[in-house]
């Protein structure tokens, strides 16, 4: 998020998709979800809406996996919030982490951002909780536009990144702990180009921060080699800070590509969901744009019950679409 504050889009229409631009859910697979819990629910507040135990069939349909091997989930959200809940999976064999051994650059889903409230309480109360931080204090910011925010990285379960973010001049509803979220995915792509294009084109979301990034306290603050840069964009809807999607494309370096991970039984984020009004719009669309998707089908899980798709985005995310099924 530091870096994609620091210069206003130039304009970008979104296109008229019928799809929700801020997506609904993302998926993380957990090895411990009592651990998971302690931290999201007991500490940052998050409401739990749902809870699971034992197989689950709608959800195995998705994965090509046996229902037994869903152990237990959970499904959490700031209080109020419909758009960035959190959905807790832990398998009965949990795999190695998504991110495990991963670079500063390689290609991954990588940070998970956390709006605060009064960052510096936030941080000493996580650090007696036995949480620790990638440095010492928060970064205190103000943009070129105005913009006041300050953020810290804190390693946390899984090989999930979570980013501690106080946007200083902004409005927000907070858990009663002073915690909102999820704000920004944080996906690491090779092309921004095709991913801008599928993002706005596509999935018709607005941008709303958009930079490039170099020099060498860029280099420095992100731990990159000399004459690297950062193409970041960041991607929702204007009216709502939770659920949005930022992009990052790391110039001058080679990332591996890790997105062949982010299936089952792997730990750390899997995908991101978004409900669409009318699924069989949507899929023409992916059709006229030549974009392969796979039909899901009618299935009920623990964040939605309707007709679901996948799709890949250019860079490798797995998104599900989903048309929810109306009561009764």
């Amino acid at each position: 998020m530091l870096c994609a504050l620091l210069t206003m889009p130039s304009g970008t229409q979104a296109a008229d998709t019928n799809l929700n631009p801020s997506w609904t859910s993302i998926t993380v697979s957990v090895s411990d979800l009592d651990q998971a819990l302690a931290l999201w629910s007991g500490i940052f507040g998050f409401e739990i809406r749902a809870q699971k135990e034992g197989p689950d069939e709608g959800l195995a349909s998705g994965w090509s996996i046996s229902a037994g091997e869903i152990h237990r989930q959970a499904l959490l959200a700031t209080p109020g919030a419909s758009s960035g809940m959190i959905h807790f999976v832990e398998f009965d064999q949990p795999g190695p982490p998504v991110r495990e051994g991963a670079q500063v650059f390689d290609l991954v889903p990588k940070n998970l951002d956390i709006y605060v409230r009064d960052i510096g309480e936030r941080v000493n109360e996580l650090k007696a909780a036995g949480w620790r931080f990638n440095t010492e204090k928060f970064s205190d910011v103000t943009a070129p536009d105005g913009t006041r925010f300050r953020e810290i990285h804190m390693p946390g379960h899984d090989g999930i990144n979570i980013v501690l973010l106080e946007l200083l001049d902004q409005e927000m509803t907070f858990t009663k702990q002073g915690y909102a979220g999820v704000g920004p995915l944080i996906t690491i792509v090779e092309d921004a180009a095709s991913e801008r294009d599928f993002a706005s084109r596509v999935l018709g979301l607005s941008l709303l921060h958009d930079n490039v990034l170099s020099g060498p306290e860029i280099e420095k603050m992100i731990g990159l080699p000399p004459g690297s840069a950062l193409d970041v964009s960041i991607w929702g809807l204007a009216s709502n800070p939770l659920g949005e999607l930022e992009v990052i494309d790391y110039r001058g370096v080679e990332g591996n590509d890790l997105y062949p991970r982010t299936v089952p039984k792997f730990t750390g984020v899997l995908h991101l969901t978004y409900e669409v009004a009318r699924l069989d719009e949507f899929t023409s669309l992916l059709d006229s744009a030549g974009i392969t998707w796979t039909e899901i089908g009618q299935r009920s899980t623990l964040t939605a019950s309707g007709s679901f798709i996948r799709v890949l985005s250019p860079g490798g995310l797995r998104i599900e679409v989903v048309q929810k099924q109306l009561p009764g």
